[in-house]
């Protein structure tokens, strides 16, 4: 931006608040500190028409969502992120500008399992590309690999000499579900085993692809620590096709948010809420059916629930 912008931000806090700046917070933003309330609605007006700038928030709002590259940059990526991003932004703008949560609300958008933007580990609602088909193989980049003739790793370790490369040493053995065999020098997958670690499309990008059966899964409740320590997401819907104007999406954004809302307590996290009243009522929230995926480990006690209405 330019130093004439610069300038008549600091002008516009100077008439409307305390002067103080944060430049830049740790979401990417320009974070203006300290402000009486009768000032917030004129200061909103200047910024928007005025200056055409848009405004978030720092309160118990939606915070700015964030995306990786995507299909801009990424032939991992499983749907287009920034898209994505970019619609539910503008679909909920009442929601980034004017407080309605019990705390604060995070979406960030991962185009594929490497979670380029960490959506696992830090963010309410975890959107990450994935598919449901087999892993494509390019049976003769896969034996280039193993002749050297292709450097693994796209060739990040150039200049360094890690000796040949070695199929089983460096991707056979390191697959977390041990899914991966060669027979008669080809690869093999059992796909119905993998867990789309990306470690093996990692190691060798030329000889495997991403399936074409392609979506996206969403993991809740994710969070640094700020009550109850830190979480990682929970899956909450397995796969859900990527198709405009994403209202499958929304309804689960939505269904999660009403449920949020009536039951969270005064700055408790989603994720404080799933530990709290468990993961089941989550998925009722949106309406879904239980899956064998959301289940962690077998039960511990033989005692079933019942709903009331059950």
């Amino acid at each position: 931006y330019t130093t004439k912008f610069l300038r008549d931000l600091c002008d516009l806090w100077d008439r409307h608040g305390s002067g103080l700046t944060n430049m830049h917070g740790s979401t990417g933003d320009i974070v203006f500190l300290g402000t009486t309330t009768d000032h917030l609605e004129p200061m909103f007006f200047e910024m928007t028409h005025e200056l055409n700038q848009d405004l978030g928030g720092s309160g118990s709002n939606l915070r700015t969502p964030e995306c990786c590259l995507g299909k801009s940059r990424c032939q991992y990526a499983c749907y287009d992120t920034q898209e994505v991003c970019h619609q539910l932004t503008n679909e909920y703008q009442d929601e980034l500008h004017r407080p309605a949560f019990p705390y604060k609300f995070k979406f960030k958008f991962d185009g594929c399992p490497n979670g380029c933007v960490a959506s696992i580990a830090r963010s309410d609602m975890s959107v990450i590309g994935t598919w449901r088909d087999d892993i494509r193989i390019d049976q003769e980049a896969v034996a280039a690999y193993i002749g050297g003739e292709i450097q693994p790793n796209g060739g990040a370790h150039a200049g360094k000499d890690w000796g040949a490369f070695d199929i089983q040493k460096e991707v056979i053995d390191l697959c977390p579900t041990e899914c991966m065999w060669l027979e008669d020098g080809k690869l093999k997958i059992n796909n119905r085993e993998c867990t789309r670690c990306m470690h093996c499309l990692n190691v060798m990008p030329r000889a495997l692809r991403i399936g074409n059966d392609r979506g996206l899964s969403i993991l809740v409740g994710a969070k640094a620590p700020i009550l109850d320590g830190a979480q990682m997401g929970s899956l909450l819907v397995p796969f859900i096709k990527v198709e405009e104007p994403y209202d499958e999406i929304k309804e689960i954004i939505e269904g999660i948010w009403e449920w949020w809302m009536e039951e969270g307590k005064n700055r408790e996290r989603l994720g404080e809420l799933i530990k709290r009243q468990g993961l089941a009522k989550a998925i009722s929230a949106i309406g879904a059916t239980p899956v064998p995926q959301h289940v962690q480990e077998p039960r511990h006690n033989p005692y079933i629930f019942w709903k009331e209405e059950d």
